[in-house]
């Protein structure tokens, strides 16, 4: 069985997505993208993701084509691919039905700048236009909306992170929820004040630095 390490992160980052309460059930997926084989490994259709073995990780080419699995992929698979084919330094996509961030979804609102987090997923959180799930519409409105951001809203669906790793989109998909949670709060009390182009700008600087330096 080949590529142990990547059928590895996507069975604890399945059981993750359970644990920080992105995702109930069998909903949602996630991929790695290994750029140099042009090859993606994807969750599986309906299994639960505490019951998923290395061997349920299916390995496919961006085309669509199962190379490795019994198991049938995840329907969404051409969610995950149209990025790895299109955006440079992607390596990995997660797809969860978190509550706050469905619940916004569902309102097809844009969930603007109120926390300084949000400069982690891009100038603000934008929502699509819906399209049925497992269709290569949603993948495309999913990567038209996406831009130059790392997180984006399905409508009526849920959330999308995109990263250059699997822990890195996983982070983008936790800070998703977050943002849909505190705007939730916020405006249950009065309507947030949204941080400035300028106030995002400096916070995106400051984002460069952040964390230990590289090869520590």
């Amino acid at each position: 069985m080949d590529y142990i390490k990547e059928r590895k992160q996507i069975v604890e980052y399945g059981k993750q997505m359970i644990t920080n309460h992105l995702t109930t059930g069998t909903g949602g997926n996630l991929s790695i993208y290994i750029p140099e084989k042009k090859i993606m490994l994807i969750s599986p259709s309906g299994i639960d993701y505490y019951k998923t073995k290395l061997e349920d990780v299916v390995v496919m080419d961006l085309d669509g084509h199962v190379l490795e699995g019994k198991r049938k992929p995840s329907s969404e698979y051409e969610l995950h691919s149209i990025f790895y084919k299109n955006k440079a330094g992607i390596h990995s996509v997660v797809h969860a039905h978190a509550d706050f961030a469905t619940a916004m979804s569902c309102l097809r609102i844009n969930i603007p700048p109120l926390h300084y987090i949000m400069a982690d997923i891009g100038d603000e959180l934008r929502c699509t236009n819906y399209k049925i799930y497992g269709s290569p519409e949603i993948a495309k409105e999913a990567y038209r909306v996406m831009g130059d951001n790392k997180g984006i809203l399905l409508a009526n669906h849920g959330l999308l992170a995109i990263g250059n790793d699997i822990d890195s989109a996983m982070g983008i998909a936790r800070n998703i929820e977050l943002m849909c949670k505190l705007y939730t709060y916020a405006s249950i009390v009065g309507k947030p004040v949204i941080l400035s182009k300028e106030e995002m700008a400096a916070v995106t600087k400051k984002f460069q630095n952040y964390g230990q330096p590289k090869g520590e």
